[in-house]
């Protein structure tokens, strides 16, 4: 009896690893840099909204429940 031959597994890419791909080809590096840098800082931008909303909550619950 044979042995089956060995089945080589590849990753599928993933969709941030394929459009990554695409932009390195269509963007020069430093306008990939400049991106990645504004889209960091529109997350960290919704970050500190988050928590000024949630600490904005806290501040109204304690003033709320003094009598």
């Amino acid at each position: 009896m044979q042995a089956a031959p060995p089945v080589r597994a590849t990753a599928i890419p993933s969709f941030t690893t394929a459009l990554r791909a695409v932009e390195s080809l269509l963007m020069s590096s430093g306008q990939r840099t400049a991106r990645r840098n504004a889209w960091t800082s529109v997350l960290e931008d919704r970050r500190r909204a988050k928590d000024r909303v949630e600490t904005q909550r806290v501040i109204e619950k304690s003033l709320s429940v003094r009598p």
